[in-house]
């Protein structure tokens, strides 16, 4: 296996779940995007939404 997905999964399991959780709804968008080969020129919407997010707080 991958010396990446191998530390990752020692990670998860250390981590708390909430935490573990939003590295996997993380580490899914990048697959994604990276399938579609577009990591140089998409955002991640969840990066994008917290972007926002912080911007209607002021």
């Amino acid at each position: 296996m991958d010396t990446l997905a191998e530390t990752l999964n020692a990670r998860l399991s250390k981590w708390q779940p909430d935490v573990a959780e939003l590295a996997r709804k993380f580490i899914l968008e990048i697959i994604d995007l990276a399938d579609r080969d577009a990591l140089d020129i998409l955002r991640s919407p969840s990066v994008e939404q917290e972007v926002l997010d912080l911007l209607d707080e002021y």
